[in-house]
């Protein structure tokens, strides 16, 4: 069955209207357990931070934030270390226009913004993917083989090159199931 996005900021008739007898699921940090854990704000612990050996963060969006430079401020290790899913944004209107993000906590170079999606962000929820939700991975994959699911996130951007929008995570869950269960096609088919 399919798995759909939908924005959280929908009702849940809305939702049941346009997917009934879906099962839906909200992804985000508002979630409930255990699929808040899904959110790239819950704090996993133990997430290597791109370009930096031996520098680990609790979440992924606290990567994301902490190699962010703006005009007024520089990277801010701090955000690597927040747990409790709070006080991890970083503004334009408290430090002045993004200039990219930052090869590490100690690198010379700033990435734009569609390179540093590639070089930061996909990595690190990638790598929470494969090693702190798993089980919620399987267990959305057992959904999908009975009913349609529709995943939650603030946006549905699935798409890492357009960066007019957020890119939703959500859809990187979508992405990562269907490749898994293409996978387990691919070995139960017999050689041809």
């Amino acid at each position: 069955m399919p798995i759909h996005l939908a924005s959280r900021r929908r009702t849940v008739a809305s939702l049941a209207a346009e997917f009934p007898g879906a099962q839906i699921i909200d992804t985000t940090s508002k979630a409930m357990k255990p699929w808040v854990r899904l959110s790239p704000f819950y704090p996993h612990g133990g997430i290597p931070v791109p370009f930096c050996d031996d520098v680990t963060a609790q979440s992924v969006e606290g990567i994301w934030q902490a190699l962010k430079v703006f005009d007024n401020a520089d990277v801010d290790p701090a955000k690597l270390q927040v747990t409790t899913m709070r006080g991890l944004k970083r503004t334009v209107p408290r430090y002045g226009p993004v200039r990219g993000h930052r090869t590490g906590l100690d690198g010379a170079r700033l990435l734009d913004y569609a390179t540093a999606r590639r070089l930061i962000y996909l990595p690190s929820y990638r790598w929470v993917l494969d090693n702190r939700v798993t089980d919620l991975l399987e267990r959305l994959g057992q959904l999908t083989d009975r009913a349609e699911v529709v995943l939650l996130d603030y946006t549905t951007n699935g798409d890492i090159t357009d960066l007019t929008k957020p890119l939703s995570h959500a859809a990187l869950i979508r992405q990562y199931i269907k490749a898994s269960q293409n996978d387990r096609r691919s070995e139960s088919s017999p050689a041809g």
